[in-house]
């Protein structure tokens, strides 16, 4: 592969094509060469009416994601698979040592360090982000005149985030000219070290992760839209109180959102990352989370397959707790169309 990509590489540099493209362009001309083989293939099938000429347009579109993703997530993942079984600098060449990268997970006590912190940051800040979401949408779902300005006030912190957001509340969290600290003085209070101190560094990141529950809660709204308002009706009949009709109406019905929250939110959780870039793992490395702990390995230190090891422990870790959760959804997530499915399944079994 390195040497067509060369081939090519010398083909534009002979016809003098501009050295700021020289790079792009081999890459640019591989996707070509890819896509045209592709028709080609779809157009022969079609001649000899082994697919259907909707079938070869389908696959034609589909196959400029096909390629994105082979190249840009499938590719990587299967090199840094290898390379985890390398000792690589990036600078020498890869050098196969096996399960080594492994073994020496369990006897770094920084990677143990990583691991304490992400999952501390995980437990706490999901079911705050889940539960905070919910209560706010419940609420913006409330028919007031003007809720319509409110829900978009709750979502627009959604759009300050990553780096940008971090910056903000260092600022805000700033123990001497902070906006947080100076409203406790007010009341008589002198407020903490937050970000630099070991205590409430965590604390603080907690905090900054509830500023985009307004994500979570657009998709909240969105399902409690959808549920039927006749079922409200009933209740009503049977005398249920306010409470009675969210626990047993509005929650089964937006089980599946919950779920699906539940879910990524947990996932971003572990891949947390930003917050700990900013800070530099924190006082006494109290935001050493594991995908910086992971990059500081690989692209600082250039332990490029421990760095992939790594990876491939946080990508088993995420893994393990989603089919987990995915697990555990069949004693809290209520499907409409599967218990309809229950009953039409019944119903033939009678007439049996």
């Amino acid at each position: 592969m390195n040497g067509i990509i060369e081939g090519i590489y010398s083909f534009y540099e002979g016809i003098g094509a501009p050295a700021a493209l020289l790079p792009l362009l081999p890459f640019l001309t591989v996707i070509v060469l890819v896509f045209a083989i592709i028709y080609t293939i779809t157009r022969v099938l079609v001649k000899k009416r082994i697919i259907h000429t909707k079938t070869a347009s389908f696959y034609l579109f589909v196959s400029v994601w096909i390629i994105g993703f082979l190249l840009f997530t499938v590719g990587p993942m299967i090199f840094s698979f290898y390379i985890s079984f390398n000792k690589w600098e990036v600078v020498s060449d890869p050098k196969w040592i096996g399960l080594d990268n492994y073994r020496m997970l369990f006897k770094d006590t920084m990677f143990y360090k990583s691991l304490s912190v992400t999952f501390y940051y995980t437990l706490v800040s999901v079911p705050l982000q889940v539960i905070l979401s919910l209560a706010i949408a419940l609420l913006m779902n409330l028919k007031l005149r003007g809720i319509y300005f409110f829900r978009t006030i709750y979502y627009l912190p959604t759009l300050v985030q990553g780096v940008a957001q971090m910056v903000l509340f260092i600022w805000i969290f700033n123990p001497n000219v902070g906006l947080v600290n100076s409203l406790l003085r007010l009341i008589g209070i002198e407020g903490p070290g937050w970000f630099s101190s070991p205590d409430w560094s965590m604390p603080a990141v907690i905090i900054m992760s509830l500023w985009t529950v307004g994500g979570n809660m657009i998709i909240y709204l969105a399902g409690l839209s959808d549920i039927p308002q006749s079922l409200y009706e009933a209740a009503e009949i049977d005398g249920a109180t306010a409470a009675r009709k969210a626990w047993h109406v509005t929650l089964p019905q937006i089980s599946p959102i919950l779920f699906f929250n539940t879910v990524t939110s947990m996932i971003g959780a572990f891949q947390t990352f930003t917050q700990g870039f900013m800070v530099n793992g924190g006082p006494d490395n109290s935001l050493l989370f594991y995908a910086y702990y992971l990059y500081q390995n690989a692209f600082m230190w250039f332990k490029m397959g421990y760095g992939s090891a790594l990876a491939w422990v946080l990508f088993v870790i995420i893994l393990v707790f989603t089919a987990l959760v995915f697990r555990s959804s069949a004693l809290w997530v209520y499907y409409e169309t599967e218990q309809t499915g229950r009953r039409k399944r019944r119903v033939r079994k009678k007439r049996a």
